[in-house]
């Protein structure tokens, strides 16, 4: 912790008091509660959470870059690979995005689409954060034409009704509040989180319910060996629901992730026997998930075959699976920088996209390190993943 940059007096006043809100919780539960519930508790509890509350989260200024932070390519090749299914939906499709971000995705996005001839009937954004809605909104408002800006308006729970269109996240299930579980002389237990005599809080693991038992041994199952007594990881046996859920009323239409993560043997490999989960402050990664609730991130990476088992039992057919480099070459990044760089004001700017490319898609960038996978029912992607297919390793 002494490398992190020190948090302010009151970014520290903040993290004490979602820190009491926590130790209530955790004495109010006989002692302790799970691992998932910590999580969400320092990621979303209402105006204390690290996405609840005000701080800034994205770019330079915040604690991580996301890919539309960087420019408008990654966006533009999203929304080219969508257009087809909009197109093949109709006047009533809706484009549905499940969390916003700075509202730099949707900005682009829009004026992409409206370029394709591919504008939705309406944009909707889920997010659950009113302080992050609100910075979309005015991003939005100043940035968009009233033609695009009358189509966008915020989700406050799933579309339950009856709808047809396109589902995208984009770095949201690696902050879904996950269990995490160890195996101790056979059993499977799962990871809570207690105080010590001086309320400082600490790890300790309890007998795993029925779900997550299932769902380890569901996991050992398709691995080449059993876990070792003692392996920890993360594991999202409700993922399945939480698809199901969000996607509310879909009916025809696709669903498009981009995260970062492994497949399943990848995942759960011998050396990874402490799992994924990290935390990320000021563009700093940190092991010490307990320090300073809701002013650091936490995010544990995906397992895609998971993904894919989840999204087919809701109904859809797997569309493709590809590293995010592949998709964006795919999708066109190589005319879009070259459309953006003839506009450029000068030097500096094309530098700058050149740089974003890089970063898009150099494996040693996000390129290899996000995947996108993609479903379909009713409607085809197109060309959206010809290259790259990785789905024999699911």
């Amino acid at each position: 912790m002494s490398r992190l940059p020190l948090p302010d007096a009151d970014a520290l006043a903040h993290s004490e008091r979602l820190r009491a809100v926590i130790q209530e919780q955790i004495f109010a539960s006989g002692g302790a509660v799970a691992f998932s519930r910590f999580m969400e508790l320092c990621l979303y509890a209402p105006g204390l959470g690290y996405y609840s509350a005000g701080a800034t989260k994205f770019g330079g200024a915040g604690d991580f870059v996301t890919a539309p932070e960087l420019g408008p390519l990654f966006a533009a090749c999203v929304a080219d690979s969508v257009a087809p299914v909009l197109r093949q939906i109709g006047p009533d499709a809706v484009f549905m995005e499940i969390g916003g971000g700075s509202g730099a995705f949707a900005e682009v996005t829009l004026k992409r689409l409206l370029a394709l001839d591919a504008l939705p009937a309406r944009y909707a954004i889920l997010e659950p954060s009113a302080d992050l809605r609100e910075r979309q909104r005015s991003r939005l408002q100043e940035r968009l034409n009233p033609l695009l800006l009358d189509l966008v308006d915020w989700l406050d729970g799933p579309i339950t009704a009856p709808w047809n269109g396109v589902a995208f996240a984009n770095e949201v299930i690696d902050a879904l509040p996950t269990p995490r579980f160890t195996l101790r002389a056979g059993d499977v237990l799962e990871e809570h989180v207690a105080l010590d005599g001086e309320g400082r809080f600490i790890r300790v693991d309890r007998p795993a319910d029925t779900l997550l038992a299932a769902a380890v041994r569901h996991v050992e199952r398709q691995l080449d060996a059993p876990l070792d007594d003692g392996y920890r990881s993360e594991l999202l046996p409700q993922l399945p629901y939480w698809i199901q859920a969000v996607i509310g009323g879909l009916r025809s239409g696709a669903m498009l992730f981009v995260d970062y993560g492994h497949d399943r043997r990848e995942y759960y490999q011998p050396a990874r026997a402490d799992g994924t989960l990290r935390a990320f402050y000021r563009h700093h990664v940190s092991s010490d998930l307990y320090a300073w609730p809701g002013l650091q991130d936490l995010t544990a990476s995906v397992d895609f075959t998971a993904l894919a088992e989840a999204c087919s039992t809701s109904g859809f057919d797997f569309s493709g699976y590809c590293s995010q480099a592949s998709f964006l070459i795919c999708n066109g990044i190589e005319q879009r920088l070259a459309e953006a760089e003839a506009k450029a004001r000068d030097e500096a700017a094309r530098y700058r996209l050149r740089q974003e490319t890089k970063r898009l898609t150099l494996p040693g960038e996000m390129g290899e390190r996000f995947q996108v996978m993609g479903f379909a029912r009713d409607v085809e992607f197109g060309a959206a993943f010809l290259a790259g297919d990785l789905s024999w390793r699911l």
